[in-house]
């Protein structure tokens, strides 16, 4: 693998990217980033996971004229938690350059955008909703932009995003680098690329699809309902040392860890709305141990590399094969060991087999354990832990209390009791998650109805006004409550 140094980045770059404790540059960090340094069009195709915001990013930063107050690169994104990822890793690396990279979607105050715009970002990330409204408004201005990035345009296809994204591009100088990131190829894609892009150069990398042998891969069979109970159990059987949960949405996150902490797990949350120093604080303590469950949702889990997860649980089954290999990844490192489980809803087990095929791994089914089984894995840890503590002598100061006890009462029933007290049982507080509609159901409804979509119209993922209670939702609601 190439260093970064002898790629020839420029040390301020370099000392970024030390502190993010990066030495080599990825496969398609070494590809991409020389031929985007040279000027020319790209279009690289990788899957989530690859490195590739860097591999933009890096030569975005390279190229920004600092002494200029005005916007000089765009990178536009499917969903506003990706326009944040980009934003904040553009600004991770360029924290000793004097850049500005700001995050512009739907569901943040256009005023507050408004007025950062006002400053002269260097770096703009957006959703392609909100980038049309702050041009149609004039407070974005796109004519003396030098490169522009198209970040999973397959998935802005998907979204019926492609007729905004063709708007903004020919807002932008004819002269200008672009630069295609997709994991696939469809033919709009392909179409697009023809129109807007000059003689572009593709890097194509390999598809990770093959799962880590040092990951055992099970699935479990459970209805909606009956899902944080059977969480609750397979922690108490499984002991995890370190865990990472995946919900499907930022609210799936929050009521998760939530319902965990009730629960008596050391557990908090990772998604979108977090902003860098929440994310830090909690990043600190899933690394230091003050907490051994991370709940994370796809986007905000991308980068995570702590040594020594021993258990991923798909808590929500991932929308697609790339996804399910991302995110058991972060299990099974360094040739240690692993355990990904997958929860699935019965109408999603076909949804089990169409992964196992594709990342051309084997996923076994397995039996939900029974409250006994947990009962008896959570007194068996505690019996652990209690011998530990005699082994270690760490009782010395309890023995004359312990004397007097034994004097008035029985030695089972007050060792009985001294494990109830080490277990902190605490199974029977009520919990209610809010129930989730699979999101892979819902994709072919969206790309039929794209073209029902108003230019005006609130597009982005996450907006407001979206009533979690409709039984009948439009796609733009529904893909609204998905964030």
């Amino acid at each position: 693998m190439t260093t970064f140094q002898e790629m020839g980045i420029s040390e301020p770059i370099i000392r970024a990217i030390t502190d993010m404790g990066f030495e080599e540059a990825s496969p398609i960090q070494e590809k991409a980033i020389p031929i985007v340094l040279m000027g020319k069009d790209i279009i690289g195709q990788a899957q989530t996971g690859t490195g590739k915001t860097a591999a933009f990013a890096i030569p975005i930063l390279e190229k920004v004229d600092t002494s200029k107050k005005y916007v000089q690169a765009i990178a536009i994104a499917p969903t506003r938690e990706l326009a944040i990822q980009v934003s904040e890793e553009i600004n991770r690396l360029s924290k000793y350059m004097g850049i500005t990279s700001l995050p512009i979607y739907g569901g943040q105050s256009i005023d507050r955008q408004i007025k950062a715009l006002k400053k002269g970002p260097h770096i703009i990330t957006g959703t392609p909703g909100r980038l049309l409204d702050h041009i149609q408004r004039k407070t974005l201005k796109l004519d003396r932009i030098s490169m522009v990035v198209l970040d999973e345009a397959d998935e802005m296809l998907d979204m019926g995003f492609l007729e905004d994204i063709e708007r903004i591009l020919k807002e932008t100088p004819e002269e200008k680098q672009t630069l295609l990131f997709s994991a696939t190829m469809p033919k709009p894609i392909q179409n697009l690329a023809e129109r807007f892009m000059n003689d572009p150069q593709l890097v194509k990398m390999k598809a990770k699809e093959v799962t880590a042998p040092t990951v055992k891969q099970i699935y479990y069979e459970v209805n909606e309902r009956d899902k944080f109970e059977v969480l609750c159990r397979l922690l108490d059987v499984d002991n995890p040392e370190l865990a990472v949960i995946f919900g499907r949405t930022k609210r799936r996150v929050d009521e998760l860890s939530d319902a965990l902490n009730k629960r008596g797990y050391l557990a908090d949350g990772l998604h979108g709305d977090l902003n860098q120093r929440q994310r830090d604080v909690v990043m600190n303590k899933f690394r230091e141990g003050n907490i051994d469950i991370l709940v994370a949702t796809d986007v905000a889990a991308r980068g995570i590399d702590v040594s020594g997860v021993t258990h991923v649980y798909n808590f929500d089954i991932p929308q697609d094969p790339e996804s399910y290999v991302h995110r058991i990844g972060r299990t099974g490192r360094a040739g240690k060991t692993g355990l990904a489980i997958t929860f699935a809803t019965p109408r999603e087990v076909g949804q089990i087999h169409s992964i196992e095929k594709a990342s051309k791994g084997h996923i076994q089914r397995k039996s939900i354990p029974t409250v006994a089984e947990a009962r008896e894995s959570i007194q068996r840890v505690a019996v652990e832990k209690m011998i530990q503590m005699v082994e270690e002598e760490q009782y010395t100061h309890f023995k004359y209390a312990a004397g007097e006890l034994l004097d008035q009462y029985d030695s089972i029933a007050l060792v009985s009791v001294a494990l109830k007290l080490l277990t902190n049982e605490q199974m029977d507080v009520p919990v209610k998650l809010t129930s989730e509609t699979p999101r892979y159901a819902n994709k072919k409804i969206k790309v039929q109805e794209k073209s029902k979509r108003n230019y005006k119209g609130n597009r982005e993922l996450g907006g407001k006004g979206v009533n979690s209670n409709r039984k009948k939702t439009s796609v733009t609601s529904r893909k609204k409550k998905e964030l």
